[in-house]
């Protein structure tokens, strides 16, 4: 069987160097990944899943509130992602969220966003690092747990923005030591999931692998799930 297809959208500033990094783990999660910026063409519909990266922060705008003057947003990468990630829900394809793409998954089933995250939180460490140096905490019961393990871990930090109000239909899975939420999951199909650390980074830990391995999974199920169909339409027709 053929590598499932991953749509990955980064940043038109640093995408270049982060889009390696995302198509390594997804293909050693067993797909192929593919690079969209706001600058290319991207229909969900040529994909079998979508990974939205990290990067540049998103504008309030999205969400109702009020911009922060430090805040470096991307208007035509907000509205991208904003679009991809509607279309995924709406066409059952899975969806894996990192950082700033955690964050999207939210804004997208309609949350918001602390701005200055660290600011309301004040008993969260702050870190800046691609190094495993902040704890989270995983609720066991979650889909998240099943997939890397209940036990707390150790990840990297570089955010300033969390999630603040969930979605509809997602719920936090994941917190650090002073109760900012770090991952949220989707509580119905499709798989969607939310990091705010940057798995990709840490390729070399199995149970960071285990997101991306996870996400290609459920692409390859669901498009197997389609495949299988669109065969019994043929011969039905």
């Amino acid at each position: 069987m053929s590598r499932p297809t991953i749509g990955v959208t980064v940043s038109t500033r640093s995408g270049w160097r982060i889009f390696p990094l995302v198509a390594f783990n997804v293909w050693l999660g067993g797909g192929r990944a593919v690079k969209w910026t706001s600058r290319r063409e991207a229909d969900i519909s040529s994909v079998d899943g979508l990974i939205v990266g990290g990067g540049d922060d998103i504008s309030a705008d999205l969400y109702g509130g009020e911009l922060v003057a430090k805040s470096r947003v991307d208007p035509e990468r907000d509205a991208l992602e904003h679009r991809l990630v509607s279309e995924a829900f709406e066409q059952d394809k899975p969806v894996l969220g990192i950082c700033r793409g955690s964050q999207m998954l939210n804004i997208a089933a309609g949350g918001t966003l602390w701005q200055d995250a660290y600011g309301q939180f004040t008993q969260s460490r702050k870190v800046w690092t691609i190094l495993p140096k902040k704890t989270v905490r995983l609720d066991p019961d979650s889909r998240l747990a099943a997939i890397a393990g209940p036990r707390e871990m150790r990840v990297n930090a570089l955010h300033s923005q969390a999630v603040q109000d969930l979605g509809r239909n997602f719920r936090a899975v994941a917190h650090d030591t002073g109760s900012m939420i770090q991952a949220i999951e989707r509580t119905r199909d499709p798989f969607a999931i939310g990091v705010q650390w940057h798995p990709e980074h840490l390729f070399y830990a199995h149970r960071q692998r285990r997101l991306f391995h996870a996400l290609v999974t459920a692409a390859a199920a669901r498009r197997d799930r389609r495949r299988q169909v669109e065969a019994v339409d043929a011969v039905l027709a």
